[in-house]
């Protein structure tokens, strides 16, 4: 079982220039203390200014604490690494590759040969329900089925964890709702751990095993809900049955209010 672990982690950013503060530099997160197991997908919430994609970032190794230690098996997070696997809101696929390639851009980096790497991206796109468009144009695909062609390449150098910012944030409502539970399974085949930053409450409690919410500048963990829900929607449960639950009704009123009861200062991320 590997571990992704935040020990005291803060960050700071300088200040804006033109901009003078007795306080001196930005301080976007304080204290953090997090792990997340492989298995697990934890979602973080917050409004905007909490530091939900700083503290993604700084999962990512895209940026480094000011303070603090990022560690991956005990091992600091020094920069980017293939541990490491960053699905995007934006599909960030390459326009002048096919799917195929797309999905093996990550092996190629690694001098995986062609029909290797050819063989491991037709794996993937059937595992994400793509087997039929590896010589598809990525301008050729729907935005659903672009960000599922992101999702196996984030797959394809089998990482420990996957860093999920708003991965289906610019999809159609309908679109989102079939990609969340795609999302939750393919997460639990791969066995990776995951985290998830989302502005949707409902998405956290359906698909995170923990949610954790981030009070705004600067970010602080404030609370974390034990949610459960995506164990019933692996085993067959329909969502919509879930969120019409008493349970999920509740869970979904009680982070709603604790959300909008927080401070509203001034954003920092």
């Amino acid at each position: 079982m590997s571990i992704l672990s935040f020990r005291d982690v803060s960050l700071r950013y300088p200040q804006r220039p033109g901009l003078r503060s007795a306080a001196g530099d930005n301080l976007v997160l304080d204290s953090i203390n997090l792990q997340v197991s492989s298995h697990e997908l934890v979602a973080i919430i917050g409004r905007s200014g909490s530091g939900k994609t700083s503290l993604l970032n700084l999962a990512a190794g895209f940026i480094l604490p000011t303070s603090g230690t990022i560690a991956v098996d005990g091992e600091p997070i020094r920069g980017p690494g293939a541990d490491r696997a960053v699905v995007f809101q934006d599909d960030a696929l390459y326009p002048w590759l096919d799917a195929r390639d797309n999905v093996g851009f990550p092996l190629k980096l690694k001098g995986v040969p062609r029909a290797e790497r050819h063989e491991r991206a037709r794996q993937l796109l059937e595992l994400v329900g793509l087997g039929e468009a590896g010589d598809r144009h990525i301008w050729e695909l729907s935005g659903g089925m672009r960000q599922r062609v992101g999702i196996a390449r984030a797959l394809a150098a089998e990482p420990r964890f996957l860093l999920l910012d708003e991965p289906l944030g610019a999809l159609d409502a309908l679109t989102r709702s079939r990609m969340q539970e795609f999302l939750l399974r393919i997460q639990s085949r791969s066995g990776a751990g995951a985290v998830l930053i989302t502005h949707s409450i409902d998405e956290a409690l359906i698909l995170a095993s923990r949610v954790l919410v981030l009070s705004p500048n600067p970010g602080r963990l404030t609370a974390e809900i034990e949610a459960g829900f995506s164990s019933e929607i692996l085993a067959g449960t329909p969502i919509e049955r879930i969120k019409a639950s008493p349970l999920f009704k509740r869970l979904h009123d009680g982070l709603t209010s604790l959300i909008h009861s927080l401070p509203n200062e001034e954003a920092a991320a």
